[in-house]
């Protein structure tokens, strides 16, 4: 068996130096793996890091390939890297990830086992602790914070799931399914999944896999990446609805319960009739209530606690809201974005498919 790795990078010249330990730590056979690095186009020293790891060390590995993605978008990079891989295994892995040693043999004794799609659990760590990053952490490891996700923790056994993260594909897969669409971001894993659930193939999570995702650094990106979560949770009810479950829209009814509740108040003062305003009294105490519990479950889980942590009850409706906020404004936004869909994205796919049947293609 034979497994390509790709990593697909955007400036990612900070995280590369702890992939790279990783890659080479594993203690799956070199010579039967085959790393395909994808540069997005960065602006800093990703590509030349690519380079110069494929310099030192192609002699140990069974190919080692440096691309492009000029468009710049994940999808895209993905993409590149499928069509060009021929591994019988095909593996995606962010670039701001890490694996243990056994990562990649894991997955392979699973694809061996006849699992046509694997992985495990991908809980969120952080690089250089502080005590700031560990009560990010924190928020963004809580059910609160995050989601119910069963690839976020561990402690599931075997089972088949929707969707993973890091997962790896008999190339078949993608022979069937095809490529990711490059019209979606940030959903274009739940679509491609569903694709692949879609064409007749399971994904398998087992807890003998497992690998990490560096948690966002600061509020702000942490807040950025949640709004574009939310935004493209809207725009995706316009071309997959399927992909999706009921938890991706609770944080959309929660800010629209906020609004709603707040319209009945202002009714309240102006018509005198208290009762309306009973609704925002009451969301506020169970969300309080909530919000209390989660915290406290979330400090005492956490292996670091510190002041900080503190302010948890005020990040996690931070994150609520701008993700509701950010489907709102995808709803929004998707007549527009509808329109300015051409059919393209299908066709990529297509070669996708193509060139992993034809066994790979780095034209």
């Amino acid at each position: 068996m034979t497994i390509s790795l790709c990593v697909i990078a955007y400036n990612e010249e900070k995280t590369l130096t702890r992939l790279f330990e990783c890659i080479t730590a594993q203690s799956f056979d070199k010579k039967s793996t085959e790393l395909v690095f994808v540069d997005s186009a960065s602006s800093d020293d990703t590509k030349k890091l690519f380079l110069d790891f494929a310099e030192k060390h192609r002699r140990d590995y069974l190919d080692i390939s440096v691309l492009d993605n000029p468009r710049k978008i994940q999808s895209a990079g993905w993409n590149t890297a499928i069509s060009a891989a021929s591994g019988d295994v095909i593996i995606r892995l962010d670039a701001h990830a890490s694996i243990p040693p056994d990562f990649l043999s894991k997955n392979a004794q699973l694809i061996s086992e006849g699992e046509y799609v694997c992985g495990g659990a991908r809980p969120n760590n952080i690089d250089d602790p502080t005590p700031w990053k560990e009560t990010l952490l924190a928020a963004e490891g809580s059910m609160f914070g995050s989601s119910i996700a069963s690839y976020r923790r561990r402690g599931t056994g075997k089972q088949y799931v929707g969707s993973l993260f890091h997962a790896a594909y008999r190339r078949e897969v993608f022979a069937k399914a095809g490529g990711f669409d490059v019209s979606l971001g940030r959903t274009e894993d739940n679509e491609l999944h569903y694709r692949i659930r879609q064409n007749g193939f399971k994904i398998c999570q087992s807890d003998d896999i497992i690998s990490y995702q560096n948690v966002r650094p600061t509020l702000g990106l942490m807040l950025s990446q949640k709004y574009g979560n939310g935004k493209w949770i809207g725009l995706t009810v316009g071309k997959c609805p399927g992909c999706l479950s009921f938890f991706h829209f609770v944080p959309f009814c929660f800010v629209l319960a906020i609004f709603i509740c707040l319209i009945m108040y202002v009714l309240s003062l102006v018509t005198g009739l208290w009762l309306l305003s009973l609704p925002l009294y009451a969301l506020a105490a169970a969300y309080l209530a909530a919000d209390m519990l989660m915290t406290a479950a979330a400090v005492i889980t956490s292996e670091h606690k510190n002041v900080t942590m503190l302010l948890l009850p005020f990040i996690f409706p931070l994150l609520h809201i701008v993700y509701g906020w950010g489907t709102v404004i995808g709803f929004l936004s998707l007549p527009s974005w509808k329109k300015s869909l051409d059919g393209s994205a299908e066709k990529e796919i297509e070669q996708v498919r193509l060139a992993v049947a034809a066994g790979g293609n780095r034209e």
